[in-house]
C-alpha cells in the first residue's frame, strides 16, 4: 500500500497562460498532490523558463509533451508520474490526452473536453481500452452548496421536479476584444480553435452540466436560439435554450458573454412539487431553499454544520462563516480525484464521496450539448433531440 503524495505532470499552463496557475493552486491545496514534471508551453523557451520559476527539477521540465511522455514512462514506478493534467485550450486536448493514455498515465483535463464529439467518443474508447481514469474540471460542481442541492433533490426533499432555470451571463466579450490583443478572446472566438460554438461551448456547457449534475436528470430535447451580438465576431456570443429533461422536467438555459457589466454570474434555480432551491456563484456559500408551506431557509456552507449532507461537509474546509470560493471548489475536484486514484492504486474501493468528480461521460455530454444546440439553432423544427 502506498502512502505518499500523488505525482502530477502538466501539459500547458506556463507563465503566459491563464488557467494553469489555478490548477496548480487547486492541486496543492490539500497536500495530496505534488507538482513534479511539466511540458508547460509549445514555446520551448517559455516552457523552460516556466519550469525554473515554478522550481521544477530541470530534468523534468520538458520542451514538449512527447518528450515528457517518452522520458516519464521510462522512470521507475517509485518516481513515475501518477497522472497528468492537460490545461491547454480545447483544440489542443485530444492529441496529448490520447498520448498520455497510450503511455499509461491517468489524466485530468479542462472543459470542453475536446474539439468535437467524435474526439470525445474516441477518448472514451481509449479509456475503456487502457482501464485508466479521467477527471474533467467542471469547476462549479465542486462547490459544497451545489453538492448540498444535489443531495436534497436526490432524497426527494423537493418532491417531483418540474422546472429548472440556469443562467450564465458574462460581459467580457461586449467589445470585439479578439481584435484588440486579448489572447483569451482570440482563441475562444475562433471556430478553428474553439469549435462550432462560442458562448455556448465556453460557458453554456457549464450551465448544462450544472443543471444535469444537481437534478440528476438528463437533457433529452432542446430548442436553441443563438446570436452574434458583436459585429465582426465569428461565433455566437449569446444564446437562449429551452430544455426538455427526463421525467417531464422543463427548463431554460441562458448563456451570454455580452451582458455588459456582468462577471461570472452563474445561477441556478430548481423547483419541485414541494419547494425549490436557488444557488448563485457570486454568493456560493449560501443555498436558498424555498418551501411551499414553510418559510424560506438559507443554508450556509461550513464543515461544522451537521444538517448538511456528507457530500457537502466533506467539501468544506472551514467552519461556517469563513468564506470559501472558486479556488476551493476547483480544489475539491482535485482532492476527490486524488483520493479516488489513491484508492484504486491501493486496490481499495473509493467512497461515494471520492467518486464525486466529473468524468468522461460528462465530457461527452458537454460536446453533445454543443452539437445539439448548434443543430437546433439551424433547424426549422421546434425541438431537437439531444444526440450522442
Amino acid at each position: 500500500m502506498i502512502h505518499r503524495k500523488l505525482r502530477m505532470g502538466m501539459i500547458g499552463g506556463g507563465h503566459d497562460a491563464f488557467i494553469g496557475a489555478i490548477h496548480r493552486i487547486a492541486a496543492n491545496m490539500d497536500g495530496l498532490i505534488e507538482f513534479t514534471a511539466g511540458a508547460l508551453s509549445i514555446n520551448p523557451e517559455i516552457a523552460k523558463a516556466s519550469g525554473v520559476s515554478l522550481f521544477l527539477d530541470p530534468e523534468r521540465t520538458y520542451s514538449n509533451y512527447q518528450e515528457m511522455l517518452e522520458k516519464e514512462r521510462s522512470i521507475s514506478v517509485e518516481k513515475r508520474l501518477d497522472f497528468i493534467s492537460i490545461v491547454t485550450p480545447n483544440f489542443a486536448h485530444f492529441a496529448p490526452a490520447m498520448a498520455c493514455l497510450d503511455a499509461g498515465f491517468n489524466i485530468v483535463i479542462e472543459k470542453p473536453i475536446t474539439f468535437s464529439l467524435q474526439e470525445a467518443l474516441q477518448l472514451k474508447a481509449k479509456l475503456d481500452e487502457t482501464g485508466l481514469s479521467l477527471c474533467l474540471t467542471h469547476t462549479y460542481s465542486g462547490y459544497p452548496m451545489v453538492k448540498q442541492a444535489r443531495a436534497m433533490i436526490a432524497k426527494g426533499q423537493l418532491g417531483k421536479l418540474r422546472k429548472v432555470w440556469v443562467e450564465y451571463p458574462q460581459g467580457w466579450l461586449s467589445k470585439l476584444s479578439e481584435r484588440e490583443g486579448n489572447a483569451q478572446a482570440a482563441w475562444r472566438t475562433d471556430p478553428t480553435k474553439s469549435g462550432k460554438a462560442g458562448s455556448m461551448g465556453d460557458i453554456g456547457t457549464h450551465a448544462a452540466h450544472l443543471a444535469e449534475y444537481i437534478t440528476q436528470h438528463k437533457i433529452t430535447h432542446l430548442c436553441a436560439d443563438l446570436s452574434i451580438m458583436v459585429e465582426g465576431r465569428m461565433l455566437d456570443d449569446d444564446g437562449n435554450v429551452l430544455l426538455k429533461m427526463e421525467h417531464g422536467v422543463k427548463g431554460a438555459l441562458l448563456a451570454s458573454q455580452v451582458a455588459a457589466g456582468e462577471e461570472n454570474s452563474l445561477k441556478i434555480r430548481v423547483y419541485g412539487e414541494l419547494g425549490g432551491i436557488e444557488w448563485s456563484q457570486l454568493e456560493p456559500n449560501s443555498l436558498i431553499v424555498k418551501w411551499l408551506d414553510n418559510p424560506t431557509q438559507i443554508l450556509r456552507a461550513g464543515s461544522n454544520y451537521s444538517h448538511l449532507s456528507s457530500f457537502a461537509t466533506m467539501n468544506c474546509r472551514t467552519p461556517g462563516g469563513h468564506p470559501e470560493g472558486y479556488l476551493e471548489a476547483f480544489a475539491n475536484i482535485y482532492r476527490n480525484y486524488a483520493k479516488y486514484l489513491l484508492a484504486k492504486i491501493n486496490h481499495q474501493e473509493p467512497t461515494l464521496e471520492n467518486q464525486d468528480f466529473p468524468s468522461i461521460e460528462d465530457g461527452i455530454r458537454g460536446m453533445a450539448f454543443i452539437d445539439s444546440v448548434v443543430e437546433s439553432n439551424l433547424s426549422k423544427d421546434k425541438w431537437t433531440p439531444f444526440k450522442i
